[in-house]
Parts: structure tokens; C-alpha cells; sequence
């Protein structure tokens, strides 16, 4: 169980592994699209599908924990920064795997995990190596939203690592120490 004093390994665990691959795939995901690494994408969704799963667990986890108990009392202001920062990244971590897979689906391209397909190309048997939409709507919903989410994640993620130093140097408390499993005071 979660306590002001220390954090569950099951806690420590998920958020770890959501918060390391995450980060990973915003980046490739960044660099796929900004410098067309096509060959990447298969990468890139294989590792979302396998993520998603673990994003699920995680958010069941959050839901059967509640949020955890802050290590200190805050200013109104600052706890309401942080529940807003805490649900951006826990929504946003949600959409950004179903968003790419609706996408992908949705336009065709298919997905899976490592060469186990999932949802197949919808290949176009009149022109070799083209695909047809299954649904442009959907696609394009998927698109937008997966990419949203992605800005919206960034955010998210740089004003949360911003509040983790603020408590680590600044305010001096174990909110830190707690998600890296240690409980001593600085």
C-alpha cells in the first residue's frame, strides 16, 4: 500500500515502466515524423501496443490505490498545478497508444507487436505497396488526437520533472525519494 512515507513497488514499477518507454517513443515518434524514418514505425507501434497494456495496469492500479497521500501540506494553488499535471499525464498516457492504434488501423497501415499482426494492412490489390483507409474519419480523428496528446504529454512531462526538482532542491522533501523506492530524508 501507498503511504505519505513510501510508495508501493507496484507503484514504482509502473510508473517507471510507463514513464522510461514513453519518453522513448515521444522521441522516435518526434523523430519518425520530423525526419521521415519510415522504417521505424513498425518499432514504434509494436512498443506502444506492448506499452498500452502496461499503461492499463497502471491506471487500474491508480484507481484501486487513489492518488498518493503528498509527503507535505502545499499551497491551493500548487496541489491544484500538480492534480492537473497528474491527470494530464495519466489521460495522455491513455490516448496516445489508442489514438496510434486507431490511426493506424483505421488507415489502413494495420498493427501489431513485433510481426504479430493485430489489426492487417488493408492492402490495395491495384496498386502494390498502397494501402486503403478503412475509415478516413477515424483515421484522421486518430491522427489528430495522437498528436495532440503528444504535445499535450511533452508538457506534461516537462512541468512534472520541473515539480520533482522543485521538491528534491528546492523544498527539500522525499517526494523523490519516494518514487525511486528510498525513504531517507536529505
Amino acid at each position: 500500500m501507498d503511504t505519505v512515507n513510501r510508495l508501493s513497488w507496484v507503484t514504482i514499477v509502473l510508473h517507471w515502466l510507463v514513464a522510461i518507454p514513453m519518453i522513448g517513443l515521444i522521441s522516435l515518434g518526434l523523430l519518425m515524423v520530423n525526419l521521415e524514418l519510415f522504417d521505424y514505425y513498425g518499432l514504434h507501434k509494436s512498443i506502444g501496443v506492448m506499452l498500452a497494456a502496461v499503461i492499463l495496469l497502471r491506471v487500474a492500479w491508480r484507481i484501486r490505490q487513489g492518488w498518493p497521500t503528498p509527503v507535505a501540506s502545499y499551497p491551493k494553488a500548487q496541489a491544484l498545478l500538480a492534480k492537473a499535471v497528474h491527470w494530464s499525464l495519466i489521460i495522455s498516457t491513455v490516448l496516445m497508444p489508442l489514438s496510434g492504434m486507431l490511426f493506424s488501423g483505421a488507415s489502413g497501415h494495420g498493427f501489431g507487436v513485433f510481426g504479430l499482426s493485430l489489426v492487417s494492412e488493408n492492402l490495395d490489390a491495384a496498386k502494390p505497396g498502397a494501402v486503403i483507409p478503412l475509415s478516413k474519419f477515424w483515421s484522421t480523428v486518430g491522427q489528430t488526437v495522437h498528436e495532440y496528446m503528444g504535445y499535450l504529454l511533452i508538457l506534461a512531462i516537462i512541468v512534472h520533472i520541473a515539480g520533482v526538482i522543485k521538491h528534491h532542491y528546492f523544498d527539500k522533501d522525499t517526494t523523490l525519494l519516494r518514487m525511486l523506492g528510498r525513504h531517507k530524508m536529505l
